[in-house]
């Protein structure tokens, strides 16, 4: 796993999960455009997301037992058919299947992952992960900016068409530099969809990981989404353009915590897990004095992010260390908790700032910081960090 060749990976996540959220901020512009309210338009984004977990449920597990030199650029190429098709979208109907779409195909990041964990060695997984998840989440930051600023100079279906272009040269790209790898054992379809659960629950370690990242992904998801609402509401009252410079305070925070996967190499995962919960309950009290001051806000959002994103990248490297061989269906239980805790995250910020505002969201949100450090600290009373098993016994769970 060569440097060049983690950087791809990186870049091809961010691609791959940005296309989730192109749409977002031109919700007016598509709802003007096509003659429709702006609340057929919020479908969009809730229709894509929706495909988008379909495709890790059913999609995902198969990077365990199909050749990923094959899978991924398929992938990549059917995400640039669906973008096209949203690009030439005759009605809103049309949008909604074809964003539908856009989710369901746009996996090809979450099978990069723990494929970018097959191919590095044991010292430096932690290290490739991470840069590879980071590369991700700088995906969802950026891509509401670009996606704004394209759309500013040339209309929202443009975006569209550039992220579709995007696809087809990564995957050319991608099929060119990823390695032969040996075949494996197939494993019946079912079988394989039903491991999943199976791993789960029988893997200490993965329980608590994806607890602690359903955690931290529903307080990010309080957050941002209280963020937009204290942006645009007076004092500060920006427009959207503005808001989704933001981003880019997040961005900071994320390239901070690259190299928390190293942290996972050197031995380190548990006490920088909780270091990382500490760092986002500072990040919560300062945002609490956040709601008339723009630095207050800047520095929040990057402690946080810096926070949640070394959380994310521990849990993430932790879970691939249970197995070798099926590192493709932990990924998939890891990013359905997380989205999961995100929805809930989203849901719970949206009904607290209807009755409390901002100072109710960022108060429920460090009681879950609590709830996460309170987490961490009982499951480091068990030895959780267990080595890969790279000769498993049982090809239907990886064991």
């Amino acid at each position: 796993m060569s440097r060049a060749l983690t950087l791809l990976f990186a870049v091809a996540g961010g691609v791959a999960v940005g296309n989730l959220y192109w749409a977002q901020p031109l919700l007016d512009f598509i709802a003007a455009d096509l003659n429709v309210s702006s609340g057929m338009a919020g479908w969009l984004v809730t229709l894509t997301q929706i495909g988008y977990a379909v495709g890790v449920l059913l999609i995902v597990p198969l990077g365990d037992v199909l050749d990923r030199r094959r899978l991924v650029p398929t992938m990549l190429g059917l995400s640039a058919v669906a973008l096209l098709a949203c690009a030439v979208a005759p009605s809103v109907g049309f949008l909604m299947v074809a964003l539908c779409a856009v989710g369901l195909s746009t996996v090809a990041g979450q099978i990069l992952a723990p494929l970018a964990g097959d191919l590095a060695s044991d010292a430096e997984r932690g290290r490739v992960v991470g840069t590879v998840a980071s590369g991700m989440l700088t995906g969802i930051l950026i891509s509401r900016t670009v996606s704004g600023l394209i759309a500013d100079i040339a209309g929202w279906r443009a975006i569209f068409v550039v992220a579709a272009a995007a696809s087809v040269l990564l995957a050319l790209l991608l099929r060119r530099a990823l390695p032969v790898l040996p075949a494996r054992e197939p494993v019946p379809y079912g079988q394989l969809l039903g491991t999943v659960a199976r791993i789960v629950l029988r893997e200490r370690a993965v329980r608590w990981s994806l607890v602690m990242g359903m955690i931290g992904f529903a307080v990010f998801t309080m957050f941002w989404t209280s963020l937009t609402f204290l942006l645009s509401a007076p004092p500060f009252s920006y427009p959207v353009s503005v808001i989704g410079l933001f981003g880019l305070a997040g961005l900071a925070g994320a390239v901070a915590a690259q190299r928390a996967g190293a942290l996972h190499d050197r031995g380190w995962s548990l006490p920088a897990a909780g270091v990382a919960w500490a760092l986002a309950l500072v990040a919560l009290v300062v945002a609490g004095t956040a709601s008339t001051s723009l630095i207050a806000i800047i520095v929040a959002t990057f402690l946080l992010d810096a926070a949640v994103q070394t959380m994310n990248i521990l849990n993430q490297t932790r879970i691939f260390a249970v197995s070798g061989q099926a590192r493709s269906r932990l990924n998939t239980a890891f990013v359905t908790s997380n989205f999961i805790g995100g929805a809930v995250g989203s849901a719970t910020a949206a009904l607290l700032w209807s009755h409390g505002g901002w100072d109710a969201v960022i108060t429920a949100a460090a009681a879950l910081v609590i709830a996460g450090g309170l987490v961490w600290a009982l499951g480091c009373r068990g030895a959780l960090v267990v080595p890969t098993r790279t000769a498993p016994a049982d090809p239907g769970t990886g064991r």
